[in-house]
């Protein structure tokens, strides 16, 4: 599980969460991992404790007061781990995600180039300086804007 060693044929990682709650800890199946999907991100911070893992990973690894999360993987079957759904308001990291976190830095980045705009009439001589124009920031801001909502991966090429 070092991930220096491919999983057997047929089997993958069954990822589950668990949270404590009064009677133990609560495990929530997350997804899976796989040699064919070696990786994965998953959005925990709804995840309710309410609902329980049915199968492989379901039963309480320690007793007494819990007080710290923990993450399972389970070594299943891929007919199986397949098949399953992932516990309500969990899931592996999507494209949307992506799509918001590219805005996010877009804006970011716009928003803190900005913030060092002067007009000419404040501008003093600096022969070591450069200076680039808002209004060249804003057109490659909007025109990545524009790329990213046609093709989120068209920076690969």
């Amino acid at each position: 599980m070092l991930g220096t060693v491919p999983f057997p044929d047929g089997l993958g990682g069954a990822v589950y969460f668990g949270w404590p709650t009064t009677s133990g800890l609560s495990w929530q199946y997350l997804g899976h991992i796989s040699n064919d999907k070696p990786s994965a991100i998953f959005k925990i911070c709804k995840a309710k404790p309410e609902t329980s893992a049915v199968g492989g990973f379901g039963a309480n690894l320690m007793s007494g007061p819990m007080t710290e999360a923990q993450i399972g993987i389970s070594v299943e079957n891929m007919n199986e781990i397949s098949q399953r759904t992932p516990a309500v308001n969990t899931q592996a990291s999507k494209v949307e995600s992506f799509r918001e976190f590219s805005q996010k830095m877009l804006e970011s980045f716009f928003n803190y180039a900005s913030s060092f705009a002067i007009t000419q009439g404040q501008m003093v001589p600096q022969p070591n300086a450069t200076f680039i124009p808002t209004d060249v920031i804003q057109k490659w801001f909007e025109n990545f804007q524009r790329k990213l909502s046609q093709d989120l991966y068209f920076w690969r090429s």
